[in-house]
């Protein structure tokens, strides 16, 4: 087995099918050096391949400048704004937001001094939630608000309070139980329980709540609770969902206290301001912003800065997951699950999540075994920490789209930010996500397959030397071609984020003595070649120089055909189109690759869409009506070299016959091949060839020849004509 061969994990036990992955011992998890006894797999083919990477890749990505079906780049830069904010993203901030508030040690509990009370809740803004609590609050006694983190919810229990009079306000513990929370209340006039713990077989009842009322009551006192991610509460007991004021609404208000009315106006008009508004951003970081606008307006930032502020507060919240003790290690697989199937279906994330949870926590716990409740994870408690959100979509599957249940991160820039920040700043969790991402490259799923190269590809941008070594080298010399494959696609990946090197590497892997290696480069330049033809021509013709040395056939052979032509019926075709033609006047390794790629053209429909015509058939119908494009006479060509050599003879009249099958329902491929037959039968033989063939090409299915064959004929037999020089 070569070195670099991705070592086989044992596969899960009995344990995977109810979604809980069996975590081997230290012993049992070492990569090993066994091979499998012989090839499971075969080459996915590229039109297919291609296809399935444009549909399951991550939308920030590709942007909407790339487009891999079709022409891998048109109009503006490739990645995300240029590759501006992929760079941005994956090259880090030196800066650190310092989020000022209440919820620090020195009032995590006791009273709250009075000047604190007043200074946290004079900017407060309010809305309809915070009158609906309110009422609650003044008839009740207690109120418990929900809702997710970062969003007020605190900030909010202070100005109710506040409201009904409830001075001085003391905070409790959030580990006090249910059933001890009428003993913490003494005589204050104000409570707040903020983020409270509760264990999931004591959870927060409607008999405690009772409780507290009554001792509320004797006092004249009042309680705010609110629930956060570890609060368990029964159905019956009455909460009121916190939904905060618009972010702008927030903006204003803290803006209003900190600069003039005009200079407020003129700051929220500003395009950083209205781009971070645009964004989801938490209310923390709304009040941050707006104290980096008030010290623009004093002249002590540069606008550069204020742009830069809303990736910077999503850049911390991923490190404030990460060094969070409280944040379990199976919520944090599930949060790099989601960064790499964000926008996938939801319990494709939570299945793949457990299985990397198993890796993680064998590095952390050493061997032991991951027990994964089946059931009892809450859904929206999960996506809450995440800051995502869960909503329907179709999928693309191998059957047509598929109704799915997906989920995404509320910031897009989220995913990379967070991978970047696991690779980079958590290396002791590399054997994990290794392990991890090779099973998911050889899954039989598509989505999994494209994701793992996805997250390979972000990692490269982020540490090329290092996800080389780890993953991408070894998968390009794998035996298997769903690893190549994976390979491939994350080269293709990585050189949209601006990866540098990306071209010279697969220059070098096209000379490699390992055929897997070459093999990958091969197909990565199928999906790259667009943007760099002359490039990608001349490896792909050195290779096949290579090939032809060792072997007429084989896969490798195949898979620089179907490059080629991919290459052909890409965006930049017309370059393609002129070397291809000249490579006819090259060895015969070469002139057989641009014949043999330029018949497997012939097979593809335009814009990959069945029945329509065929996309070199439509190109060639273009260029004749094209003022000073010779695209049609390079095409006829190519026809006469593939008709005229015996070892390309049959297939290129197989291909002439399904054109004249397909032009038998399409009135424009009719027109299109009534120009071009005349200009193929320049000489006798090949006039008696194409004569032969509408006379005697069959209809589809055996049937009845098809009438446009008559029809065609026609046009051969007045003259014999020259062909447009």
């Amino acid at each position: 087995m070569s070195p670099t061969e991705p070592a086989e994990d044992p596969r899960p036990g009995t344990d995977q099918a109810s979604g809980r992955p069996e975590d081997e011992a230290p012993e049992a998890a070492a990569e090993t050096d066994t091979e499998p006894a012989e090839e499971t797999d075969a080459p996915q083919d590229v039109w297919s391949a291609r296809r399935d990477l444009w549909h399951h890749s991550p939308g920030i990505m590709l942007g909407s400048s790339a487009a891999i079906g079709g022409s891998l780049v048109g109009g503006d830069q490739h990645g995300v704004s240029g590759g501006r904010v992929v760079g941005d993203v994956i090259m880090g901030s030196k800066t650190e937001i310092h989020y000022g508030g209440w919820a620090g040690p020195a009032y995590a509990s006791g009273d709250l001094p009075q000047d604190v009370l007043e200074r946290l809740t004079a900017l407060f803004a309010g809305c309809e939630t915070f009158d609906t609590a309110l009422g609650v609050l003044r008839t009740e006694r207690v109120v418990v608000l929900t809702g997710a983190p970062f969003t007020g919810r605190r900030t909010a229990a202070l100005n109710l309070l506040r409201q009904v009079g409830a001075s001085p306000v003391r905070i409790l513990d959030p580990d006090t139980s249910p059933a001890d929370l009428p003993l913490e209340l003494g005589s204050s006039q104000g409570f707040l329980l903020g983020d409270m713990i509760t264990r999931r077989n004591q959870p927060l009842r409607e008999s405690h709540l009772r409780a507290v009322q009554a001792k509320l009551a004797e006092h004249s006192s009042y309680l705010v609770i609110t629930a956060g991610l570890h609060t368990s509460f029964e159905d019956t007991v009455r909460t009121t969902e916190w939904k905060p004021p618009a972010p702008e609404e927030v903006l204003r208000a803290h803006l209003g206290a900190r600069v003039t009315e005009d200079e407020a106006g003129a700051l929220l008009r500003l395009a950083a301001t209205r781009d971070f508004l645009a964004r989801q951003h938490q209310l923390r970081e709304v009040v941050a912003f707006s104290q980096e606008l008030a010290a623009y307006a004093r002249g002590e930032r540069r606008a550069e800065e204020l742009e830069r502020f809303s990736l910077t507060a999503v850049e911390q919240q991923v490190q404030e997951w990460f060094d969070d003790g409280t944040v379990s290690l199976h919520d944090k697989a599930f949060l790099i699950a989601l960064a790499a199937f964000d926008e996938g279906p939801y319990a494709l994330t939570a299945e793949l999540s457990d299985l990397l949870y198993g890796f993680l926590l064998n590095i952390e716990e050493g061997g032991v075994r991951a027990r994964i409740p089946v059931f009892g994870t809450s859904i929206a408690k999960r996506l809450q920490l995440a800051r995502a959100r869960r909503y329907p979509e179709n999928e693309h599957t191998e059957w047509g789209p598929v109704r799915q249940m997906k989920s995404a991160f509320l910031d897009d820039r989220t995913p990379m930010a967070l991978l970047v920040e696991v690779w980079t700043g958590h290396p002791s969790s590399r054997p994990a996500l290794v392990r991890w991402l090779k099973r998911l490259a050889e899954d039989g799923r598509p989505l999994v397959r494209n994701r793992a190269a996805a997250t390979a590809a972000v990692l490269a941008a982020a540490d090329l030397p290092s996800a080389m070594a780890l993953l991408i080298e070894p998968w390009a010399a794998a035996r298997r071609y769903r690893f190549c494959l994976a390979a491939a696609n994350a080269l293709t990946l990585a050189h949209l984020l601006d990866t540098p090197n990306i071209p010279r590497i697969l220059h070098d892997w096209c000379t490699e003595e390992s055929g897997r290696i070459r093999w990958t480069a091969i197909r990565a330049y199928a999906l790259l070649g667009p943007e760099m033809p002359e490039v990608a021509l001349a490896a792909l013709s050195g290779a096949a120089r290579k090939v032809d040395a060792e072997a007429a056939d084989g896969e490798e052979a195949e898979e620089l055909v179907h490059s080629t032509a991919v290459l052909l019926l890409s965006g930049a075709g017309p370059t393609v189109l002129s070397r291809l033609a000249g490579f006819l006047q090259d060895e015969q390794s070469v002139r057989g690759l641009a014949l043999r790629a330029f018949l497997e053209a012939c097979t593809r429909a335009e814009d990959d869409v069945d029945e329509a015509r065929p996309a070199l058939l439509a190109w060639y119908a273009r260029a004749a009506v094209t003022p000073g494009v010779e695209d049609d006479r390079l095409l006829v060509t190519l026809w006469r070299a593939a008709l005229s050599e015996r070892a390309h003879t049959g297939v290129a009249l197989d291909r002439l016959r399904d054109w004249v099958r397909q032009a038998d329902t399409d009135p424009e491929s009719e027109a299109a091949l009534s120009a071009l037959l005349p200009s193929l039968a320049v000489a006798g033989p090949d006039h008696q060839r194409l004569s032969h063939l509408l006379r005697t090409v069959p209809g589809a299915h055996g049937g009845p020849p098809p009438s446009v064959a008559a029809r065609l004929l026609a046009t051969l037999t007045p003259a014999l004509p020259t062909a447009r020089s």
